[in-house]
């Protein structure tokens, strides 16, 4: 009896070690197969992010001096009571703000954000906080814009003028978000 429960287990551990060797290799190439898809998921996503960052760096650096000259106006046009809100605006070139891209970045935090690097994580969540914080301020100028269109008092011109430099130094600030991320 107790040779052939011997003989059972050594005929049940020659079966179960192929059995199990199967296994890990099968779990191996699994676990090397999802590497080889994050890997080209994530570098697809870093393409896409930095073609995003680039046209939003681009069009802060194009629209910037535009609000510094409707800055420049509103400053100079500020005692002249003759022109109004709406005027010096048109006089300017109206009001424009930049379009900062982020979807690459929302799509990647909500999915794979463990396959990214802590300060790359950090760097774009500030890039998305600074530009939800553009659109508050961008919003909050162009409502103030529009109830004083006809307005020609000084403080009005100048309410508006300290707004768009608020808007300008967020704007510089995501351009240096956007440098810091490049270097990373």
């Amino acid at each position: 009896m107790k040779k052939q429960f011997y003989n059972y287990t050594i005929q049940f551990i020659k079966e179960i070690i192929p059995v199990i060797a199967g296994i890990l290799i099968a779990l191996f190439i699994d676990n090397w197969n999802n590497d080889r898809k994050d890997k080209a998921y994530i570098n697809q996503v870093f393409y896409t992010i930095d073609s995003e960052l680039k046209d939003s760096k681009e069009s802060i650096l194009e629209i910037v001096p535009s609000q510094k000259s409707l800055v420049d106006s509103l400053e100079f046009y500020s005692n002249n009571n003759q022109l109004n809100v709406m005027d010096v605006i048109k006089k300017a070139g109206g009001v424009r703000v930049p379009q900062i891209k982020t979807s690459a970045w929302k799509s990647v935090s909500n999915y794979k954000i463990d396959l990214i690097s802590y300060n790359k994580i950090t760097t774009l969540s500030n890039i998305e906080e600074q530009k939800e914080i553009l659109k508050d301020k961008s919003e909050f100028l162009l409502n103030m814009a529009y109830s004083n269109l006809y307005e020609k008092d000084k403080n009005k011109k100048q309410t508006v003028k300290m707004l768009l430099l608020d808007i300008i130094q967020t704007e510089n600030t995501i351009h240096k978000l956007i440098e810091v991320y490049n270097k990373e």
